[in-house]
C-alpha cells in the first residue's frame, strides 16, 4: 500500500519535492570541495549557485523509486543524464565550443573534450533505459533516442532563469493525463523542477547541465514508456531535427 500511494502521481511529486529540497539544503551547507566551485555567473554577469542541478536530479531519481522495476529505468536515465551533465559543468566550464559538431569535431582531433563525454554518456544512459522500457530492438533504439533527446531539448532551452523548469512543467502537464505508472515518471520530473524553480527564477540558482540534463531524461523516459512504436518514432523524428537545427544555429553564431 505505501509503495502504490509513493508510486502514485501526487506520491512521485511530492517525494521528488521533498528529497530536491532536501538535497539543495545539504550542499548548501556542506558546499563539497569549497563553495567557489559551486559559484558561476549567470547570462546577466550575477553569481548564482549549482546546487539546484546535482539536487534535481537526486530528487527525480527518488520520485521514481516506488515505482514498477520496468519505470525504475528513470532512476538510471536520470541519475547517468545528471552525472554527465554534472561533469561537463566543472569540466567544462569557460569551453566557448557548443554543439556535437564541435566537440565531434574536436575528438576527431584527438581531443575528448567534456562535451563530448556528456554527449556519449547521455546517449548510453539513454539506450540503456530504452533497452529496459522496451521488449522489441525497434523500440528499445526509439525509446533511447527519445530519452537521451529529450535530456539534451530541456538543456537547450535552459537559456534564461527558470525555462528550463517552466518548460518540464509544460511538457511533463500532458502526461499527467495518461493512464499507468508512466504518468508518474512525468510527475516525479515536475516535482523536482518546481521545487527549484523560485530559486531559480530569483537567479539565486540555476540548474547547469547536470539539473536540465537530469530533468530532461525523466521526462524523455515518461512519455518513451507512455508511448508505442509509431508515437515513439514521431517524438524522436523530432528530437533529433530539433537538435540537428540547435547545432546548425551554434555552428552559424560561432562562424
Amino acid at each position: 500500500m505505501i509503495e502504490r500511494k509513493l508510486g502514485s502521481r501526487p506520491g512521485a511529486a511530492a517525494v521528488a519535492a521533498a528529497a530536491t529540497r532536501a538535497g539543495t539544503a545539504a550542499l548548501r551547507f556542506l558546499a563539497p570541495g569549497g563553495a567557489e566551485r559551486w559559484t558561476r555567473k549567470n547570462y546577466a554577469g550575477r553569481s548564482v549557485d549549482l546546487y539546484a542541478g546535482p539536487a534535481v536530479a537526486l530528487g527525480a531519481a527518488a520520485g521514481v523509486a516506488a515505482l514498477p522495476a520496468r519505470l525504475r529505468a528513470a532512476a538510471l536515465a536520470v541519475l547517468g543524464a545528471g552525472a554527465c551533465g554534472g561533469y561537463d559543468d566543472v569540466a567544462g566550464a569557460g569551453d566557448p565550443r557548443r554543439g556535437f559538431r564541435a566537440h565531434l569535431g574536436a575528438l576527431r582531433n584527438g581531443e575528448i573534450t567534456s562535451g563530448a563525454v556528456k554527449l556519449f554518456g547521455i546517449s548510453a544512459a539513454g539506450l540503456a533505459a530504452g533497452a529496459l522500457l522496451k521488449e522489441r530492438p525497434v523500440d528499445k533504439a526509439l525509446a533511447g533516442v527519445v530519452v537521451a533527446g529529450t535530456a539534451h531539448l530541456v538543456n537547450l532551452v535552459d537559456v534564461r532563469p527558470g525555462q528550463a523548469g517552466a518548460a518540464v512543467l509544460a511538457l511533463g502537464a500532458p502526461g499527467l493525463l495518461r493512464k499507468g505508472p508512466a504518468a508518474a515518471v512525468a510527475a516525479a520530473a515536475m516535482g523536482a523542477a518546481a521545487a527549484v524553480l523560485p530559486d531559480d527564477l530569483g537567479e539565486r540558482t540555476m540548474l547547469g547541465d547536470a539539473g536540465a540534463h537530469a530533468l530532461g531524461a525523466a521526462l524523455g523516459t515518461a512519455i518513451a514508456a507512455g508511448n508505442g512504436r509509431a508515437g515513439l518514432a514521431a517524438h524522436a523524428a523530432a528530437l533529433v531535427a530539433v537538435a540537428a537545427y540547435a547545432d546548425g544555429a551554434d555552428k552559424r553564431v560561432g562562424s
